[in-house]
């Protein structure tokens, strides 16, 4: 389900939590679906329970999953939380093409870096190279 990166230098309670909110975003642990309890998980990634609880916690926080009492944690609804998402990078996004502007960084320039981003993004999800998604 998840794998941890000891290389990484972030706290592996933040690998989790990253690594549950894309699992929640793209759909592939559904709304209401039970998570692993605490013991399992830190048992199946060899970590300690108090981690596991500290990145449920924050998962928690951030509306991800929510508690039973009695019965564990379950994953929210996906689809509300890929909309808040998406509206949060386009924000940024569109403060940094502000900043490009005021920078006099041509449109033309702005609309190929777009492209190049989405083009390598889909040559690494279909392995071929050859796949393109419309921006």
């Amino acid at each position: 389900m998840i794998y941890i990166d000891y290389k990484d230098r972030r706290p592996i309670y933040e690998q989790i939590v990253e690594r549950f909110q894309m699992l929640i975003i793209k759909g592939v642990l559904e709304a209401d679906s039970q998570m692993p309890s605490v013991r399992e998980l830190a048992t199946t990634l060899a970590v300690n329970p108090n981690t596991v609880q500290k990145a449920y916690a924050i998962l928690e926080q951030n509306g991800f999953i929510y508690p039973v009492r009695g019965r564990g944690n379950f994953v929210t609804g996906g689809e509300r939380l890929l909309e808040e998402k998406q509206q949060a990078h386009l924000k940024e996004f569109q403060k940094s093409v502000r900043q490009a502007r005021e920078l006099n960084i041509p449109r033309e320039m702005l609309w190929e870096a777009v492209r190049q981003v989405y083009e390598a993004d889909a040559q690494k999800t279909d392995g071929k190279g050859g796949g393109k998604e419309k921006p």
